[in-house]
């Protein structure tokens, strides 16, 4: 069954459509995980301060806008709260376009509209309307706590919803400043005539599925190549950590700051993680990349563990060793 993420309706005039919203699109690629190549342990992100290099516990941090430069206004987490739009769990269509005027480079993220609570037959009549006039609805809709600009269109027998960039992120063709032999070429009639025709011997049907990331099918053959020849190394994490510390003493403080950055470097809760947030974890991933140290402790319990096997071991060698030279002596002394 497809992940509904948000479900309401869709508004126009005094017609209302019960909708759910599904995800059009899932994230693809390789993800990778830093760890330090002198253990394996798996490495996290720290929060710290910029000019001590501290740590710093999350209740002491707050959020601001830098106003001008070195100085910023903090703003709490109540006014951020007051500043969001309120979720009224409607696609709210303020007007009909035509679906050629919306530009691609407005097109952000696109989402399924389904048909919700017996409204088939006036989802259905929506997307006929929309399919034979040409239009599409433009729309105010509020995700997540995010206002958000959306277009709904049809396709094929179901309805789509992507939002929409705002017309202030979206720079205009005057950014690139062009100069006037790009913009008003003077071009001769036999080469664009070369050129059509070209375009023409190119020309199929569209089928992405045909179109691979290259890259990530590379990477994985490498990393199934380098499994069967046995490269493989065992990762520590805050579980494995407990196990490998299972000697006489056991530094609590540390077991509870590696349990604290596995959670942290968790790629879950990274993409569940409020958008108001990205700006916090893009500032620490700079400071992630210093790779993590051994610690003492870890240093002292594996010292421990090791040391008895060993002594013991020798123990035993030793012991064996007595008893054989002494029966042999005896059983000498009998034979003579």
């Amino acid at each position: 069954m497809p992940r509904t993420i948000w479900k309401g309706a869709v508004s126009f005039g005094l017609v209302h459509i019960p909708v759910a919203l599904v995800p059009a699109t899932t994230r693809q690629g390789i993800d990778f995980d830093w760890l330090d190549k002198r253990s394996m342990d798996r490495v996290g992100y720290k929060r710290i301060n910029k000019t001590t290099g501290e740590d710093i516990e999350s209740e002491n941090i707050v959020k601001g806008v830098e106003y001008e430069k070195g100085h910023y206004v903090v703003i709490s987490d109540d006014e951020i709260k007051a500043a969001h739009p309120k979720a009224t769990q409607t696609v709210d269509i303020v007007a009909f376009v035509d679906a050629k005027d919306i530009s691609f480079l407005y097109i952000d993220t696109p989402y399924y509209l389904t048909p919700d609570r017996r409204g088939e037959k006036v989802y259905a009549l929506l997307r006929e309307t929309l399919i034979e006039t040409g239009k599409v609805g433009i729309a105010n809709v509020v995700l997540r706590n995010k206002q958000h600009l959306a277009v709904v269109m049809p396709m094929g027998k179901a309805l789509v919803m992507n939002t929409l960039r705002w017309a202030d992120e979206v720079r205009g063709v005057e950014y690139l400043e062009m100069k006037d032999e790009a913009l008003n070429a003077d071009l001769n009639p036999r080469e664009l005539d070369m050129a059509k025709r070209l375009v023409e011997d190119m020309t199929e049907e569209w089928k992405p599925e045909q179109f691979k990331d290259t890259f990530q099918d590379q990477i994985m053959e490498l990393v199934e190549r380098k499994a069967r020849e046995g490269k493989l190394e065992a990762v520590g994490g805050p579980e494995e950590a407990v196990d490998r510390r299972s000697a006489d003493v056991i530094d609590l403080t540390e077991l509870l700051k590696r349990s604290l950055a596995g959670k942290s470097s968790s790629k879950a809760a990274a993409r569940d993680e409020p958008e108001d947030e990205e700006d916090d974890e893009e500032d620490n991933a700079a400071q992630a990349k210093a790779p993590a140290r051994k610690t003492a402790a870890s240093k002292t319990t594996g010292t421990k563990a090791k040391a008895p096997a060993k002594t013991t071991s020798g123990t035993t060698r030793k012991a064996s060793a007595s008893k054989t030279s002494s029966t042999t002596s005896k059983s000498r002394k009998k034979a003579s």
